[in-house]
């Protein structure tokens, strides 16, 4: 594979010791997508989790009304305590595959860091599951989250929405489905390169087709599992593509950051614009030279410490810790 010039040179050492397999997502069956998903989570599970004294829990739910219950992984410090902060986390993984264990590492420490109550959600999948399943899915986890805040130790005043890639995407949905809704309230939204616009129509969609870990082609294969025929077209909900809301007044503070060599660049570098004109409160960097995910993947790596200091630090503030 030949990667783009302007790869950071320790990104690019680090992938061409360790050259990452190109899936044809366009090419897989559903049975194909299961097999895989089934992969992974063996994966995860077979990695060793961090020593910590973070306690983690599984519960079910509430679910959307007329829809089954939901998983949350909730994460609690050392020693219990309450009134701190919360952080409502959704996982990545193109709309199609994840889990909350697949962020149990990075959950542990922002706890560990931060002495925050993190509680994950395990949204339904696209395809077996369209819009609106996932995000109502995110919602139903948030509202939840919300009334159970004095239960959880969380102060409700400083519960935040994150999510990361897919996750982002659908951490900024749910933001928008609380402010349309009239609640939970949400103090802050960390988007970490979100997946934000089903339309493909992005200079950087075409400059990085053949982009590290993400290419446009899976990103068209993640939209049309979501959205099936309608993606792309004009009927679509910003509550799926939440680059489709046309007014982003009211939200709370953003932090969004993606990296300059992949497909997500420019949406998500809009987004954070958009928000900025519409009055909110918003941070956003561009990370020279790095792919989608580079901090999960080249985790030692100067620029991926960097982006792990500043959402500790938009956290920090945030939160006022």
């Amino acid at each position: 594979m030949t990667y783009h010039p302007n790869l950071d040179p320790e990104l690019r050492a680090a992938i061409e010791a360790a050259p990452m397999p190109v899936v044809d997502l366009a090419a897989m069956t559903l049975e194909d997508l299961r097999a895989r998903r089934a992969e992974a989570d063996a994966f995860v599970a077979a990695v060793p989790r961090p020593e910590t004294g973070v306690t983690i829990e599984d519960r079910h739910v509430p679910g959307p009304d007329d829809a089954p219950e939901v998983r949350v992984r909730i994460y609690r410090p050392a020693g219990g305590g309450g009134e701190r902060p919360g952080l409502y986390w959704i996982h990545g993984g193109g709309m199609i595959m994840g889990s909350p264990e697949f962020d149990d590492a990075m959950m542990i420490d922002y706890v560990e860091r931060l002495g925050l109550v993190a509680v994950s959600v395990d949204y339904r999948l696209a395809p077996e599951h369209p819009h609106p399943a996932p995000v109502e899915d995110c919602y139903a986890g948030l509202v939840w989250t919300a009334k159970s805040a004095a239960e959880l130790g969380i102060d409700p005043a400083r519960l935040a929405v994150g999510g990361a890639s897919a996750g982002g995407g659908l951490a900024a949905a749910t933001v928008l489905l609380a402010r349309d809704r009239g609640g939970p309230d949400v103090a802050f939204q960390l988007l970490l390169c979100p997946m934000l616009d089903d339309r493909d129509a992005t200079h950087s969609s075409e400059q990085h087709a053949d982009a590290v870990v993400w290419n446009r082609s899976a990103n068209r294969y993640g939209w049309r599992a979501l959205l099936g025929e309608r993606a792309g077209g004009p009927d679509v909900s910003p509550y799926a593509a939440p680059a489709r809301a046309e007014d982003l007044s009211g939200l709370p503070p953003a932090f969004i950051d993606v990296g300059e060599v992949e497909v997500f660049r420019d949406e998500d570098m809009d987004y954070a614009v958009r928000l900025a004109r519409a009055g909110v409160s918003t941070e956003f960097h561009l990370y020279p030279g790095a792919f989608h995910g580079f901090d999960m993947m080249v985790p030692g790596a100067a620029l991926s410490l960097r982006a792990r200091e500043a959402r500790i630090a938009a956290l920090r503030r945030a939160y006022g810790v």
